[in-house]
């Protein structure tokens, strides 16, 4: 099959398009011929050189297609039927997993990262990694749904515990994570407040549901928070930005209210007011991914048309260095999809 490997961590330079040998279907595995797979940030800091990744490597995490074959174990799936991938990787039998606590597994890692991921033509996956799509759902929808909706589901329902009506300020309202995160704070009737780079990204993030837009290049991101809320500030944070916006995002915070972070795209050292955090009474969360339970529960708000991805740009396969530079741009909104 036609892939694409990396074979050294570096620039786009290093990912090469070039024949692999086929996956082997294990007997509870289901092999998949890959229509689409969507771009995370993760490929970026994955191909950059992350621990754990093993040379050649298949970067990758979101990933549509066809079942090509199920194996000799595997009942209830057939050949041709359309279906999406759980982005994770986990053991299924420990006791983490046995409580439906995937996230949480020992083995726990995401699809493209310490495990081949859907830069590719073909993938063999276990099972429960498997989940049916409607007719009407096109592969490149799919694609961009699992990684980031079940991010954004975990952070604000699993996480932060939203509340109906609560006011949510979410960073970064063009990437994937964002987008996601002002749709679910929306079906969840809460106050959206959200930030973008420009007024192209903050009127499509309006269009999404957000109430409120800041322009973090022009604008200062506290001070309009205070002057949305009537100084009051918000209940819940979804940070994912890092180290370029964490000062900021703890200002945004009412007394007793709740920061949620997933991620530091610009870096990940952050210092804390202690008297600050204590005083206030405030709450820190981290999250990671989320669980099997939580993927089932937002795709059913996806595939019932109440969610709804973005895909920015496709490529083909073979075009992926493209697709990588165009998201280290920044300049997309919504989903970059590589088609095989």
């Amino acid at each position: 099959m036609k892939a694409v490997r990396i074979h050294q961590f570096g620039g786009p330079e290093v990912l090469t398009y070039e024949d692999v040998p086929d996956p082997v279907l294990r007997k509870d595995h289901v092999l998949v011929r890959i229509k689409a797979c969507a771009l995370n940030h993760l490929d970026l800091w994955v191909r950059k050189g992350l621990p754990g990744v093993n040379l050649p490597h298949i970067l990758g995490s979101d990933i549509a297609g066809e079942i090509v074959e199920t194996g000799e174990y595997v009942s209830g799936f057939k050949s041709g039927q359309r279906v999406l991938l759980a982005p994770m990787h986990f053991c299924n039998h420990c006791p983490k997993c046995v409580a439906g606590l995937q996230n949480q597994c020992p083995e726990f890692t995401v699809l493209g990262n310490r495990v081949d991921g859907g830069n590719c033509e073909l993938i063999a996956v276990p099972v429960v990694n498997v989940i049916p799509i409607p007719d009407s759902f096109d592969f490149n929808q799919a694609a961009s749904v699992p990684l980031v909706f079940l991010t954004a589901w975990h952070m604000l329902i699993g996480r932060a515990g939203l509340k109906v009506g609560e006011t949510v300020l979410v960073l970064g309202a063009s990437s994937g994570v964002g987008i996601a995160a002002i749709q679910i704070a929306k079906l969840f009737h809460c106050r959206v407040i959200t930030t973008a780079g420009d007024d192209k990204k903050l009127e499509k993030a309006r269009a999404l549901g957000a109430d409120y837009g800041i322009d973090h290049y022009k604008q200062k991101i506290s001070e309009e928070v205070r002057k949305i809320t009537n100084k009051e500030g918000v209940d819940v944070v979804v940070e994912h930005v890092g180290a370029a916006t964490w000062d900021e995002s703890m200002k945004c915070l009412k007394p007793a209210a709740r920061l949620v972070t997933c991620g530091a795209t610009t870096g990940p050292s952050a210092s804390m007011d202690l008297r600050f955090v204590y005083s206030r009474q405030l709450t820190v969360l981290g999250s990671y991914m989320g669980t099997m339970g939580e993927l089932y529960d937002v795709l059913a708000h996806v595939f019932a048309g109440r969610l709804k991805p973005v895909v920015d740009r496709t490529f083909p396969l073979k075009d992926l260095r493209a697709a990588h530079e165009h998201m280290e741009n920044s300049q997309m909104f919504g989903k970059i999809v590589v088609n095989p």
